[in-house]
């Protein structure tokens, strides 16, 4: 599949596909459209003990759309543990635009100026579609994910699709659902308006901690 161009791709997450590419070195993509979908309910987000001891503790700073094109090239690096990835160079440039419309967003973790870990994904009416994370230092990337989820709420959003359902998301109140019954939740949050500049950019993790404990 050629000519692929960022309209397409949001047409495609309005219609429940999204854009994969075979390899790091692919220079074809091509859709995807799963018949079981993972989605991460917000209403019953599940932070577990641990982490939410360490959310406590802050122990990095945690940033909103400050390095999405190191976020996505980080999720595609070996350094991340990638030996195979989906995301080739033209996801790279694609979801780079994305993120100069204010589509795709990115949740990024630094400790001391370093950035060690993060998330990416595209938002579009109240849905949020989760592309990819990773991680350099422990729970950095479990941490973005407790943000996004806040910040999902805060912004009234009714949709968090995480294409997939792995043992980690699994933990964190994941879900596997039909084809059919995904489209009927999109439909819905496609009808909506998601605001995912409604949670300050400066919220404490205390702050944090209770949009989440307060919602599910």
């Amino acid at each position: 599949m050629t000519n692929v161009t960022p309209d397409h791709v949001l047409a495609a997450y309005a219609s429940g596909a999204f854009p994969m590419a075979e390899s790091r070195d692919a220079e074809a993509l091509f859709w995807v459209a799963p018949e079981q979908r993972g989605i991460l309910p917000l209403e019953r987000f599940h932070l577990p003990r641990r982490l939410a001891r360490t959310l406590k503790r802050t122990p990095y700073q945690i940033t909103v759309d400050r390095a999405f094109g190191r976020i996505i090239r980080a999720c595609a690096s070996e350094e991340a543990g990638r030996q195979t990835t989906w995301i080739n160079q033209e996801i790279v440039e694609l979801y780079s635009e994305l993120h100069r419309r204010g589509f795709a967003h990115s949740i990024e973790c630094w400790d001391k100026g370093v950035l060690v870990g993060g998330l990416y994904g595209v938002a579009i009416g109240a849905a949020f579609f989760g592309e990819s994370m990773f991680h350099f230092e422990d729970d950095a990337s479990k941490l973005a994910l407790v943000y996004l989820v806040a910040r999902l709420i805060a912004g009234q959003y009714q949709l968090l699709d995480m294409q997939w359902l792995t043992d980690h998301l699994e933990r964190f109140g994941g879900i596997e659902i039909p084809r059919h019954e995904y489209l009927k939740l999109l439909d819905i949050a496609l009808r909506y308006e998601g605001d995912f500049a409604g949670l300050p950019y400066d919220t404490p993790s205390s702050g944090i901690l209770q949009l989440i404990t307060q919602t599910s």
